[in-house]
């Protein structure tokens, strides 16, 4: 196996990791399990406010049911106390009627009150459930946060550590190119004031003018030695300066 067909296989094991990482990241796991207890704990509410609704219905039917049933007994006492059996009679054939209808109507109203009770309960223990799987989330994904930023931290101290070695023959190199140059520096600074080499720049008569130059400035040092000497036995003294722009006449006398 060539070492191009090894750093391929390595380049794409670790992309490869790093998005199975990604997708599997037990935080957003842990959000979406989260959304989805909540959306559970909404669907029995739901349902227990629509049974209590049906119940409430069975209620008000069963109130008026119950309304009826008092009336036809009073009709009965009130047909059999002017003489009407017939009528009481129906009354009571129409109460007995009545009563078996409301007895079915007990029967649903106590069926719905059990499964409003049963779900009621079930909605509290959901509910300590999702509060309790909540706080243990926020402390899963705090410690997966901070131990994320750990292995980080870790993999670029390691990085750092494994270039270590390039990072200081970098250094070296660049110390001994920064010697090189100032040595190169020197010594063409050297060639230039001998005159073995030439500075390409200055004027053709450069050496002559130069020569002058030291010469007029060692009769003006010349000069202004005789100049003490005579002045000495006169015990004359330098000459100061009479205000703060004197030094503007140096070198103009």
């Amino acid at each position: 196996m060539s070492d191009n067909t090894s750093r391929v296989r390595t380049i794409f094991r670790s992309k490869t990791k790093k998005t199975l990482d990604k997708i599997e990241d037990p935080r957003e796991t842990l959000d979406d399990s989260y959304e989805q207890q909540l959306k559970l704990l909404q669907q029995v509410r739901q349902a227990v406010a629509d049974v209590a609704t049906a119940k409430k219905r069975i209620d008000l039917q069963g109130q008026e049911m119950g309304t009826r049933y008092q009336r036809l007994g009073e009709q009965a006492r009130e047909a059999m106390a002017q003489g009407r059996e017939d009528l009481a009679r129906a009354a009571l054939e129409r109460r007995a009627l009545l009563e078996g209808q409301v007895a079915k109507l007990q029967d649903q109203y106590d069926t719905l009150q059990r499964q409003t009770a049963q779900l009621q309960e079930r909605e509290r223990q959901l509910s300590e459930q999702i509060a309790a799987f909540r706080i243990e989330k926020e402390t899963i994904k705090a410690t997966y946060t901070a131990s994320a930023a750990q292995v980080k931290a870790n993999e670029a101290v390691a990085g750092l550590g494994a270039s270590a070695d390039d990072i200081g023959a970098s250094l070296e190199r660049a110390r001994d190119r920064v010697a090189q140059m100032q040595a190169r520096a020197a010594a063409t600074d050297e060639l230039l004031a001998s005159g073995a080499l030439k500075d390409l720049t200055a004027s053709p008569d450069a050496d002559i003018e130069r020569q002058l130059a030291a010469m007029s400035a060692q009769a003006e040092i010349d000069r202004q030695l005789r100049s003490l000497q005579q002045d000495a036995p006169s015990g004359g003294s330098p000459k100061r300066g009479d205000g703060p722009d004197e030094w503007l006449s140096i070198g103009r006398q």
